[in-house]
């Protein structure tokens, strides 16, 4: 750690200069900072040049994004020269200070406190009262109608090719009825679509023995179903994300077939060979899950499955792979991501025998790509001629139409549907759509 420098003593209220690097998680974390920043009467920058200081809040998942989050701290240095640096990277203290000796300070991921503690010694903070509110669902970085909703932190799992552990450390579910009176106050304050994120949300309350609470009267104990039960009762979208395909995931379909929650899930399945499943220490087996996912879709019908694939893993034979794209097929994966196999520092993979060329984990991934790319296009071509509600994210280019989703498409990761309408819709209605076309990924249709 560099030492400290005299604080500075703006005449006008003190601005802090944000960037958020990462997944959903990151950005609850900066929401956090930037709720307390705002709270004791700080300005946030919309860029380095009005920043008294600047806040980096990095991601280290991959190679790739340390790289990223190095890049971002250097840029931010040369344009402001005032930086502390906070989130997974910083859980690496020694690589930013070797990279960026000139940086002020380093924090861990979602260590509030710390972050704070050094924002006051370089950065005095306004004493003014009359600052110091804030809304009661504090402040966002998303749209004012959708939120991320953190239900815990870190992870027990060990899976090979993952750091978060090492980064966030183990699993740590935050009780279950500050989850619930959190959600409420966003919904309060205008969000019509809820997204709960986590390392492993379905492990959710594990670290705590399902504790039990009280919330409006009613005992909830601390765990996923509970949870879903809770959030279906506050009238809102609400999409569970990084679902790990445990057995007593099964209990929320009825949930989605009553309509309390939205028929999405994201669950990381990262493959479906057998053999490299158990060498990435990943729960699953490929005929397991098929069956599972034929019985949740034969009670939900419209139920949208997210996931991610990694092609290339240490050791992936071409009959591995093949496993992997018919598994896909099979199971109609409605949105995939995939990516390359990274050798991440840290990640016990790196021991792992096979390692394989990257040109062939390129090959497969193009092939990856082409095999969802069908399997998109031919859900998207079955939703022509029915009718959804959709949600208004912004205003298109010409006048009468809007860019909205669907109930099977989160914000940024997923597709869109191109909507028409006579009526004037702002960001956050929710109306019923005709849809008349598709794409591989979006849908076309008319407000009904």
């Amino acid at each position: 750690m560099t030492t400290p420098q005299a604080p500075i003593r703006p005449d006008a209220a003190p601005k802090v200069g944000l960037v958020s690097l990462g997944c959903p998680k990151a950005l609850v974390d900066s929401e956090r900072i930037v709720t307390r920043l705002r709270a004791e009467g700080y300005q946030i920058s919309p860029d380095y040049k009005g920043a008294d200081l600047v806040l980096v809040n990095t991601c280290g998942f991959l190679d790739s994004a340390r790289d990223e989050s190095l890049e971002a701290i250097g840029e931010a240095i040369e344009a402001n020269g005032k930086v502390i640096v906070t989130g997974c990277l910083g859980a690496e203290p020694e690589v930013i200070q070797a990279a960026h000796p000139k940086v002020l300070a380093v924090t861990g991921p979602h260590q509030y406190e710390q972050v704070m503690d050094a924002v006051h010694t370089y950065l005095t903070p306004p004493h003014d009262p009359h600052m110091d509110l804030v809304p009661e669902s504090g402040l966002r970085l998303t749209p004012r109608h959708y939120a991320y909703l953190k239900i815990s932190e870190g992870c027990n799992n060990r899976c090979s090719f993952c750091i978060i552990p090492k980064l966030r450390g183990d699993l740590a579910s935050r009780p279950i009825h500050h989850v619930l009176t959190e959600a409420e106050q966003l919904v309060r304050a205008g969000v019509k679509e809820l997204l709960v994120i986590s390392q492993d949300t379905s492990a959710y309350g594990l670290d705590v023995k399902y504790a039990p609470q009280m919330w409006k009267g009613e005992e909830y104990q601390t765990r996923f179903i509970d949870l879903a039960r809770g959030l279906g009762s506050l009238g809102v979208w609400t999409r569970l994300h990084y679902v790990y395909p445990y057995p007593h995931v099964d209990k929320v379909i009825p949930l989605m077939a009553e309509g309390l929650i939205t028929p999405y899930l994201d669950i990381p399945f990262q493959h479906a060979s057998a053999p490299v499943l158990k060498a990435m220490k990943r729960p699953g087996g490929q005929d397991k899950v098929l069956s599972r996912i034929a019985n949740w879709r034969r009670d939900v019908p419209d139920l949208a499955i997210r996931s991610t694939f990694i092609v290339g893993f240490p050791g992936e034979t071409e009959e591995d792979f093949d496993i992997l794209l018919e598994f896909i097929k099979e199971a109609k994966i409605d949105r995939a991501g995939c990516f390359k196999y990274e050798n991440v520092i840290h990640a016990d993979s790196r021991d792992l025998p096979g390692h394989l060329p990257e040109e062939v984990k390129e090959e497969r991934w193009h092939r990856f790509m082409a095999a969802q790319v069908e399997v998109s296009a031919a859900r998207a071509k079955a939703q022509i001629g029915t009718v959804q509600d959709v949600i208004i994210d912004a205003t298109g280019e010409t006048a009468g139409s809007y860019l909205a989703r669907s109930k099977a498409d989160a914000p940024e990761v997923d597709g869109m549907v191109h909507l028409t309408s006579n009526l004037h819709l702002e960001s956050g209605d929710i109306v019923a759509a005709k849809i008349t076309d598709a794409d591989e990924y979006d849908l076309f249709g008319d407000a009904v």
